[in-house]
């Protein structure tokens, strides 16, 4: 996620380097072709059109693209105040049977610790399945050796992580470390948890309307290859041609920027500089729960990075 407010002008131009080839090799063709060869131009009013249907496309796109993005950061809002919760169910509901005949402090401590672990390795499980990375090494500081080899063996991560914590959960049950209605609060959690995962899974796999996608591409390219036939017109009768070319870089490059916007927000999980910052995320819920458990050895929060957090 980007936090700074100004960008690197270099950088800018890199994300759409193509457009701005494009726009300033046909700009100086037709310059060149209106000076040396025939004065041939269009009238201003075919590129206004043109940019208009342009812009109202590329408004649709960008307000759907950052409804995306933040529906995401809501999910992880979510994420968040649920694992808070559901850590703190865990932790209530079995010190709460410490009265109990059937208490044992060893079971109880060792069902405490597993399940709050299973919750935020299944927050970094997310984190990974969404980014489509592979390095599951990280989550076995979590769990112990039989679960991860399981683990290793499931397609969907994050959906085992859940049925291993409503197996532990009716287990604890069984024996007595969990009673009475404990397990329905806990599945209310776990439900949730699983409500935010589908919502995560369908942004990554329904994509944009790639019908947005496509002709919002096609209409730029077509204003970038019109509009300087129409201003070399108008600015050939100022005695200023020239200045066309720097004219028609400008307006196509504002557009090019605005569409590259939208297309780089509408993805939020590829783990680029402009998507949710997972990450940071992940690692805030591995801090509260593990301070949730009593715990002093903290994972370090995650700092912005040259303006940026992941």
């Amino acid at each position: 996620m980007i936090i700074k407010r100004n960008f690197n002008p270099i950088r800018v131009v890199s994300y759409v380097k193509y457009e701005v080839v494009f726009s300033l090799v046909i700009a100086l063709t037709v310059w060149l072709l209106y000076r040396n060869f025939t004065q041939v131009s269009l009238p201003f009013s075919i590129a206004a059109i043109l940019g208009s249907a342009l812009a109202i496309f590329i408004a649709f796109r960008n307000n759907s693209a950052y409804g995306r993005w933040w529906e995401a950061r809501t999910l992880w809002g979510g994420i968040v105040n649920s694992s808070r919760v559901l850590a703190r169910l865990i932790i209530t509901f079995t010190d709460s049977h410490a009265h109990q005949p059937s208490y044992n402090a060893a079971r109880s401590e060792s069902f405490k610790k597993q399940m709050v672990y299973a919750c935020i390795a299944w927050a970094h499980a997310l984190r990974l399945h969404l980014r489509k990375q592979e390095d599951w090494g990280p989550l076995k500081s979590f769990m112990g050796d039989e679960d991860f080899q399981s683990l290793n063996e499931s397609q969907n991560k994050p959906n085992f992580l859940h049925l291993l914590m409503g197996k532990k959960i009716y287990a604890a049950m069984a024996n007595g470390t969990l009673g009475g209605f404990d397990s329905f609060q806990m599945e209310g959690q776990l439900l949730a948890l699983a409500n935010y995962q589908g919502g995560c899974e369908r942004i990554k796999n329904t994509p944009l309307l790639r019908q947005y996608d496509y002709f919002t591409r096609l209409f730029l390219y077509a204003f970038m290859l019109l509009l300087p036939f129409s201003l070399v017109g108008d600015f050939s009768r100022m005695g200023t041609d020239y200045l066309m070319i720097p004219v028609s870089l400008t307006v196509s490059f504002v557009f090019a920027i605005l569409a590259k916007v939208g297309e780089v927000n509408e993805d939020p999980f590829e783990n680029r500089i402009t998507d949710v910052p997972l990450t940071a995320l992940c690692t805030t819920i591995e801090r509260d729960l593990k301070e949730m458990l009593g715990e002093k050895n903290l994972p370090p929060s995650v700092k912005p990075e040259n303006g940026f957090i992941y």
